[in-house]
């Protein structure tokens, strides 16, 4: 997803042949269930409250979220018609209860103040500057007063080791990758009028740092 046009959309793993390998790629080269099960964790929310996996994939997450909240009305989004028809295949296999939509993060299609909770993980290097910028003030919008965003993404590397590793991410996705290497993503966030950005953490892994932030929508 790097433009805002639907002709332009980029594919999960960059090609659309790749998409039916997603899972297993993710699982084998990010540390999928220890990064996705931090989300998890340090999401907080009401057991009736709503909430938004933006760019949900495959719905690993997704799914793992109503596990958590089994009474909160879960919502899953991607731009992805034929990742969201494997995501709905999962849900149901799960006995998952999930609402699936697709439409592009630069123009959510969801009421200002609906989600207490919105959560999105490697998927914000895919988009432009300014596409990070349009969907951070699109999340903004779409959270409540005091609801917070949790995103996982590539970061900037911890070490010269995880420098190296992150080059083949930089060659799949292009430009696009830089600011969030730089370490630029808390920036933007404040941008949108995020507070209380903080990490909460940060691994290593095959295709380099995977770090974690939270932020909130100020009272």
């Amino acid at each position: 997803m790097k433009t805002e046009s639907k002709e332009n959309y980029i594919p999960a793993l960059g090609l659309d042949f790749l998409t039916p390998f997603y899972d297993l790629v993710v699982k084998w080269t990010t540390r999928e269930k220890v990064f996705k099960g931090k989300l998890v964790e340090q999401v907080e929310i009401a057991s009736n409250g709503r909430l938004l996996d933006l760019a949900c994939g495959t719905a690993t997450l997704t799914v793992a979220l109503k596990r958590r909240f089994p009474q909160a009305e879960i919502h899953g989004l991607d731009g992805d018609a034929k990742i969201l028809r494997i995501a709905r295949r999962k849900a149901a296999a799960n006995g998952a209860e999930i609402n699936f939509s697709e439409a592009l993060s630069t123009a959510l299609p969801y009421p200002d103040e609906h989600f207490d909770a919105i959560v999105t993980s490697l998927f914000f290097h895919h988009l432009t500057p300014a596409n990070k910028r349009k969907t951070l003030g699109e999340v903004f919008r779409v959270l409540k007063t005091g609801g917070t965003l949790h995103l996982a993404d590539w970061g900037k590397a911890a070490n010269i080791l995880m420098k190296a590793a992150s080059q083949p991410i930089v060659w799949l996705d292009g430009a696009t990758t830089a600011d969030s290497l730089q370490g630029r993503l808390p920036e933007l966030a404040a941008g949108a009028g995020f507070t209380e950005i903080r990490e909460t953490a940060n691994f290593g892994t095959f295709f380099g740092t995977i770090r974690i932030h939270k932020a909130r929508k100020p009272l």
